[in-house]
């Protein structure tokens, strides 16, 4: 037996690669390594975001880099306009499409569990609405098994249509759900280019560039390009609308969360109190956004980004927009009797945006903060290939 166990050890180790196996790229990654290779003889566009200096520090381009270098570019279009050998030229050098089509693949790449990542980057608009209609049938149902659908008085509170504690037990799972299948993603993403130890300097640096979405303004402070190669803030504002708008509506369950267990004040709150007012200046802030972000993306230059991804985009911008709506009509519905129906679909909403944020748009947000933050230590080191400037 020992004989036998040392053959089957002595197998393994002539089987194994005397040197480290490279992942094998796949079509679009290989295009973004063929692109990166001649943009780097050429750096026309090293000034315009942190895509090119980054790019400057490598001659070849691996699996895990190429995901850095994709989820580090804003897709604003600049370097489309700026470049001598994008279409119809015979190189076709297009870096946000390139760069688009590799970063819809990390959302699935480094998905957990893989498989839903996958299903959500095939069907994204269809798994979205499918999800909101699903259970907003199961919470109607559960608030007609509860006599609570028909029978609620006006200006009644939730807690009359579904108790406290069952929205906990509804929404809880979800929410921690999508935090570790998050978490996991990143932290693979992380592992797999990994600069080195973040500075204070360097976080600094990257929440600054986070949340003034620095490269959305093209490289130049103009803007980006959208529908031809005329300059536009929009996609920034109306970017910075629905970021902010998102983290106001979270802020307000924060407050009202504090205020239920720490004071023992529960709801409804009145207008001028501090979770009403943020839920409502994030709601509307976050209706604004939204609208403005699906007006651009109908208006979207094709070239400019990647159609294969448009039902993950107007998914996405479609969960928040009815966040945000049914959010705001549950104001005027408490005093109607269609509250139960308006608040079954909000929460609906809610759970489904929730559910999908590892696997659709929303995670590009978070690999893109923690590429800022690669990109913010990266530039720190020294540039051993000296290739181009910081």
């Amino acid at each position: 037996m020992q004989q036998l166990e040392a053959i089957i050890r002595e197998g393994r180790a002539l089987a194994a690669p005397a040197y480290p196996v490279i992942p094998i790229l796949s079509a679009s990654e290989a295009e973004v390594s063929r692109q990166m290779t001649i943009c780097n003889s050429c750096r026309y566009c090293e000034g315009y975001c942190a895509v090119f200096p980054a790019m400057t520090r490598r001659l070849e381009f691996v699996k895990a880099d190429i995901h850095y270098l994709a989820n580090l570019c804003h897709n604003c279009g600049a370097c489309l306009h700026a470049c001598q050998y994008a279409p119809p030229h015979e190189f076709a050098i297009n870096v946000p499409q390139a760069l688009a089509k590799v970063r819809v693949e990390t959302y699935a790449d480094y998905a957990w569990p893989p498989a839903l990542g996958a299903l959500y980057k095939r069907n994204g608009l269809m798994l979205s609405v499918a999800l909101v209609s699903a259970l907003t049938l199961f919470l109607a149902l559960a608030a007609g098994l509860r006599g609570s659908l028909f029978n609620v008085n006006p200006g009644a509170s939730f807690y009359s249509i579904f108790p406290h504690q069952l929205m906990v037990n509804l929404f809880a799972p979800i929410f921690l759900f999508a935090a570790l299948a998050l978490g996991l993603g990143v932290r693979r993403f992380w592992r797999d280019v990994s600069p080195g130890q973040a500075s204070l300097e360097s976080m600094g640096d990257a929440v600054d560039k986070v949340l003034r979405l620095k490269f959305l303004d093209g490289g130049h402070g103009d803007g980006c390009n959208n529908s031809d190669d005329a300059y536009t803030l929009a996609r920034r504002r109306f970017h910075h609308l629905t970021f902010y708008g998102f983290m106001l509506c979270f802020a307000a369950t924060g407050v009202a969360t504090l205020f239920h267990y720490l004071f023992g004040w529960e709801a409804p709150y009145g207008y001028t109190t501090l979770p009403k007012l943020l839920g409502i200046a994030g709601g509307v802030s976050l209706l604004a956004g939204t609208t403005g972000l699906f007006w651009l993306n109908l208006r979207r230059h094709p070239l400019q980004g990647d159609a294969a991804q448009k039902p993950m985009d107007r998914g996405f911008i479609a969960l928040l927009f009815l966040v945000a709506l049914s959010g705001l009509a549950l104001l005027p519905a408490r005093a109607t009797p269609f509250l139960p129906s308006v608040l079954c679909i909000h929460l609906a909403s809610v759970m489904a945006l929730f559910a999908t944020l590892p696997y659709g748009k929303f995670a590009h947000g978070v690999f893109r903060s923690a590429a800022l933050l690669k990109w913010a230590i990266e530039k720190r080191q020294p540039n051993r290939l000296q290739l181009g400037g910081d």
